[in-house]
């Protein structure tokens, strides 16, 4: 027997802009349609969704349908996809149904989704076709579970999933991440809590963390498998392999082989603008360093960007905005969206002794010659607006309301 599992598929996700959402919303489905195409090819004899197959629970009905026709290949070649919640499939109203039990109820997944008993504990129900639910399915002689999300306490329930399970050679899909292994900050619990899955399930089929890992047991055995998403979901993945496992099933072991995917390229690059004195010296640094990082990029595909602009600069940091940014690399990095962090910072004036001793109106008068001096467009009209700003607000303190007579300030100044 051999299964491919995947997870984190996260259709939907998309960039709300012109220029990059439908490509972007293209990517995670061509992604899925890949793995689907493999299983097929290999004929496998299920495949695992360990959760996340949608970004929200509130998804777009054309969304719902191309998931429909994605992952049609698989029914009509009767090879079952067996799936759990995520924490991004999760519908807090329950009083409807749910595109993941939609999905089951159609006969496109196996929804795994366990019973609570009264006691708190956990009751795997036999998998109902007719319906589309139930915790529990056997494909040959392996018995497969279902625990979707459970949130931050899902350490506290290990005990009590284990001794909901009665049968051998189990195998447990479950939506959490474990401590020290995954890149994510909720939703894991610690290695020690994780151990005990071992003695119950020869396999557990992670999701959640975006990062492939594989956790071992204290003597060293692998048990518990996290392939990551396939596909890079947000910045900061480009670091992390991208892919899916491949595994054999032989007299009870477990065989998995990582499969590499091919996501969209992704690039994060921080960029020191420190002591620039305008917007223009500032984005030929950007342009500089943005056209080294990709020099040796061989993808033709659009990248994904993000820049993160550090440093004191000389002028106002908003004129480095996004749109602007977009267009400076346009001609030679066409990014299909880029992302910017603006931690720049205004390089002011220090105090000095001799600022204690101004007066009100000479401090109002430096304020205000600093703030325009901060836009690169004014450089070197300083001394001129900031006499016009202040002519400006001695006729209003002096009761000049006339718009013709504050206009005419401005006239005579040309």
């Amino acid at each position: 027997m051999r299964f491919i599992h995947c997870s984190d598929i996260h259709l939907g996700k998309t960039y709300r802009s012109v220029f990059a959402e439908k490509q972007r919303y293209e990517d995670f489905f061509q992604m899925l349609s890949g793995i689907v195409a493999d299983a097929v090819d290999k004929q496998v004899d299920f495949m695992l969704i360990g959760g996340d197959l949608f970004h929200v629970g509130q998804i777009l009905p054309k969304t719902f349908a191309r998931t429909i026709e994605t992952l049609q290949p698989l029914k009509d070649a009767g090879i079952p996809c067996i799936a759990i919640e995520g924490n991004h499939d999760w519908v807090h109203r329950r009083d409807n149904v749910s595109w993941m039990e939609a999905l089951s109820q159609l006969g496109y997944i196996c929804l795994l989704r366990p019973q609570r008993t009264e006691e708190g504990g956990y009751h795997f129900a036999p998998f109902d076709v007719e319906e589309g639910c139930g915790g529990h399915l056997q494909i040959g002689d392996l018995n497969i579970y279902g625990v979707g999300y459970i949130g931050a306490q899902a350490g506290n329930h290990v005990e009590r999933i284990c001794k909901a399970v009665e049968t051998q050679n189990n195998l447990l899909l479950f939506h959490v991440g474990v401590w020290t292994y995954s890149p994510v900050e909720i939703g894991n619990m610690k290695p020690e809590e994780a151990h005990p899955l071992a003695e119950t399930f020869s396999y557990v089929a992670l999701g959640h963390g975006h990062k492939p890992y594989v956790v071992e047991t204290p003597a060293g055995n692998g048990y518990a498998y996290n392939p990551g998403s396939p596909e890079r979901v947000n910045f900061g993945e480009q670091k992390y392999d991208k892919g899916y496992y491949l595994v054999e099933v032989e007299d009870g072991g477990f065989t998995p082989a990582f499969i590499p995917t091919d996501p969209r390229p992704m690039h994060v690059e921080k960029v020191d603008l420190d002591g620039t004195t305008n917007a223009a010296e500032a984005l030929q640094r950007v342009v500089e360093q943005v056209t080294a990082l990709l020099a040796d990029n061989e993808d033709s595909r659009q990248p994904l960007l993000e820049l993160k602009l550090t440093g004191r600069v000389k002028f106002h940091p908003f004129e480095l905005g996004r749109e602007r940014l977009q267009a400076a690399l346009a001609d030679f990095a066409n990014p299909l969206h880029l992302e910017v962090k603006n931690q720049l910072s205004l390089h002011t004036k220090s105090a000095s002794a001799d600022d204690e001793k101004k007066s009100l109106s000479e401090i109002e008068e430096d304020v205000l010659h600093e703030l325009i001096s901060a836009d690169s467009h004014y450089q070197g009209q300083e001394d001129e607006l900031c006499k016009l700003a202040l002519r400006l607000r001695d006729a209003v303190q002096q009761g000049v309301n006339d718009g013709d007579e504050l206009l005419a300030l401005l006239e005579g100044d040309r």
